[in-house]
């Protein structure tokens, strides 16, 4: 506790001009004595704190004092802040604090290099207070209570362990164990309504998530599916999938081949390319596209 104590009796003299030993013994909840010891404690290292008497005076630090950056190289305390400020530009990491705190004790001047925003077009602030709901939940090991819209239409009332967010593919989603089906599930963190914290808690450290990307396909496999991307649409191919995946034809068109999972949501994912896209193989989702385009044509064309 002793060495924590005395980082942050630096960090706290750093910030101000001057605080008085019983200042610095109320934050503490120790006593006068020992904060007069933490100085000389501090003095004997090499730290540059000294105190004056009379009235206006306290405990200070020098001007301008940074600790020790021989520790850390240049480089090393440029990366440092170059990955603090990316996690703080999700908007959901609590790091601005210690971004500025570093800032100062490397002497570093603030450039905002990064934006990011992984909200969606008029996204309301109710998802965002979900998502520090959930941050809070996973932290504090609290069971969760919400509802839950699937990708087939239905919507159910879960409880579940928060066990980790995750961004992938545009999306942030939860990992979580679900009381509900007694398994490991992968929450969209969009479909998920009315997120509340619950009183009772668990042991976080006793569950062991998979891959996230197994937790998505394990109850549905995936499909190898071969898509041909039109060649004023070949930018779409290019957003969504790796090079690798992509041969090239001699019209300038791309093919695709990939593994898909393997239910509604594959055919949701085909018909966001709109017309850009015909899928090659395998014949059968071939023959649930056209089903598909047939019904869309019979919705539109129907009373003209």
């Amino acid at each position: 506790m002793q060495i924590n104590r005395l980082f942050e009796i630096v960090y706290l003299l750093m910030g101000r001009k001057s605080m008085t030993a019983g200042e610095l013994a109320a934050h503490f909840e120790v006593s006068r004595r020992t904060i007069l010891r933490d100085i000389d404690t501090l003095s004997m290292a090499g730290i540059p704190v000294y105190a004056t008497q009379g009235k206006g005076g306290g405990i200070s630090i020098q001007d301008r004092f940074v600790l020790n950056r021989t520790v850390l190289s240049e480089s090393e305390q440029r990366q440092i802040l170059i990955a603090l400020q990316g996690m703080a530009a999700t908007r959901h990491l609590e790091t601005e604090g210690i971004l500025r705190r570093l800032q100062g004790l490397f002497e570093k001047v603030d450039r905002d290099w990064i934006e990011v925003d992984f909200s969606r077009w008029g996204n309301s602030a109710a998802e965002r207070i979900g998502f520090d709901v959930l941050k809070d939940a996973i932290l504090r090991e609290r069971v969760i209570a919400f509802t839950y819209s699937s990708s087939y239409g239905e919507s159910t009332h879960r409880r579940a362990y928060p066990l980790k967010l995750v961004f992938k593919t545009r999306s942030w989603y939860l990992q979580a164990y679900c009381l509900l089906k007694n398994d490991y599930r992968t929450f969209k963190i969009s479909r998920m309504r009315d997120i509340r914290m619950q009183a009772e808690s668990f042991d976080i450290l006793a569950f062991q998530p998979p891959e996230i990307d197994r937790m998505e396909f394990q109850s549905t496999g995936l499909v190898d599916v071969r898509l041909r991307f039109e060649p004023h649409a070949a930018y779409r191919a290019y957003d969504e999938f790796d090079e690798q995946q992509m041969e090239k034809c001699d019209d300038g068109a791309l093919i695709v081949a990939m593994g898909l999972p393997n239910d509604a949501w594959l055919y949701d994912y085909i018909l966001s390319f709109g017309t850009s896209v015909e899928v090659v193989a395998p014949q059968a989702v071939r023959e649930e596209m056209a089903r598909l385009a047939q019904k869309i044509q019979d919705k539109y064309c129907s009373g003209t």
